[in-house]
């Protein structure tokens, strides 16, 4: 998977200055609680946002509380450096109407020494262009200050446009041949570690039986029937009502970046807990980015011969979740190596699966079956028509089908077609992307 690496900007400053409606005036919805008293922002939210055609997460972080158990400076200093930890590039949002606070002097201390990019953002001047308040903020040392009414919007356009000049270049992974990017991702404490380290014969990753060891991404290489394997261990993925320390924030931040940019995810499970929501969660974060997925169920050796079998595990998850239809399972064990090199035959299959290109010729007769068997509802008293398709992208495999009535299409016949298509061309473990276009003889775009 060739992909951009998205950059990750982060909003930090003292409490109530506007950094959770700032976030929200970015992403044009209400994703952050925002109240008048400081400190509600506690657990930090992301989201990915874009403007102009760029994309970018946006971290929005809590301020410090005065008054908490904490000294002020370790609280103000544990804050910013989470938050400068891993982005590239900072917002430091502070408020115009009250001019500078000790609390700004301090953060913009911090802020220059670590030598990240920084924009400051002089929030509250609800008087654009007349009002000059923000000036003063040219004190503190980390460039010109740039003013906006994040609650009304007024400079919000242009400190996008700045932000976009401040992002580093796009960065695109190399174009390395014959290499599959493995990300091993799942709930804290399922044996990923583990699992790494049974793969490739020896103690590559720190184990414990404490959840949440692993905290950066770790990249091991192996060569296997010719392909280079890069697989990724990273941190547990918890729900983000459940993430409290700065540090498991930023950890399962860089999970989910290492998600985006892999080929295949192995999505491991705890046999010995059973499949629960989360894993499914996990499983479809990595499916809706477009990578291959494969199920990993560890500890098998764990689950006691009670009648619970493989295959009814797996019909049983299957029937709960739809798109783990498409999915394999593999039930492995990292202490004893049960089955786990048989997910390196699974890796190379799902990839081989993602590339695949349906000629077009063949592609079309087996949609004109389908078509025919059970044409598109109507709609408003006129037939709706798919007439033909081609397949514009793999990795994964990317279908354009055309239509007199495109916006007619009803999910429910979407999803027939899927299962159509996999029918004849299984492409197990790896996401179908399909979207409708009006034909030229339609007149109707």
């Amino acid at each position: 998977m060739i992909g951009a690496r998205l950059p990750v900007v982060a909003v930090v400053g003292r409490p109530n200055v506007g950094k959770s409606t700032l976030f929200n005036r970015v992403l044009g919805q209400r994703k952050a609680i925002v109240d008048d008293t400081p400190g509600v922002t506690r657990d930090r939210h992301f989201a990915r946002a874009d403007w102009a055609g760029r994309d970018f997460f946006l971290v929005d972080t809590g301020g410090v509380v005065e008054g908490s158990d904490s000294p002020l400076d370790r609280a103000v200093r544990a804050q910013a450096l989470a938050a400068v930890e891993e982005a590239d590039l900072i917002l430091f949002v502070v408020d115009a109407r009250d001019g500078i606070h000790p609390l700004d002097e301090k953060l913009a201390t911090l802020l220059r020494l670590s030598e990240r990019p920084v924009l400051l953002v002089a929030n509250k001047v609800d008087n654009l262009p007349r009002e000059t308040s923000h000036h003063e903020f040219w004190a503190l040392g980390v460039g010109e200050p740039v003013p906006l009414s994040a609650i009304s919007g007024k400079g919000s356009g242009d400190l996008l446009d700045v932000v976009l000049e401040a992002l580093p270049d796009p960065e695109t992974a190399p174009a390395e041949p014959n290499t599959v990017r493995v990300a091993v991702i799942g709930k804290p404490n399922v044996g990923k570690s583990s699992f790494v380290n049974r793969l490739f014969g020896e103690e590559r990753m720190v184990v414990s039986e404490t959840a949440g060891t692993t905290r950066d991404p770790v990249d091991s290489t192996m060569r296997y029937h010719g392909r280079n394997l890069v697989f990724v261990d990273t941190a547990g993925l918890r729900r983000q009502a459940r993430i409290h320390d700065s540090i498991e924030y930023y950890a399962w931040l860089r999970a989910t970046r290492v998600i985006r940019e892999a080929d295949v995810c192995l999505v491991l499970t705890d046999a010995s807990s059973g499949i629960h929501m989360q894993d499914v969660k996990v499983a479809e974060a990595a499916w809706d980015s477009g990578c291959g997925v494969i199920l990993v169920v560890n500890k098998w050796d764990l689950v006691e011969r009670n009648g619970s079998t493989a295959p009814g595990i797996e019909k049983a998850v299957r029937a709960r979740t739809p798109f783990l239809r498409w999915v394999p399972f593999v039930f492995t064990s990292a202490l004893t190596g049960q089955r786990v090199r048989r997910t390196l035959d699974l890796v190379l299959r799902v990839q081989s699966e993602r590339e695949r290109r349906i000629p077009t010729a063949e592609l079309n007769r087996e949609l004109g079956r389908l078509v025919a068997r059970h044409p598109p509802a109507h709609s408003r008293g006129r037939a709706v028509k798919v007439r033909y398709g081609t397949q514009v992208g793999v990795a994964p495999p990317a279908f354009v089908l055309f239509s007199n009535l495109p916006r007619e299409i009803q999910p429910a016949y979407v999803r027939y077609l899927e299962n159509g298509f996999r029918s004849r061309w299984p492409l197990a473990g790896s996401p179908l992307r399909m979207r409708f276009k009006a034909d030229a003889g339609s007149g109707r775009r």
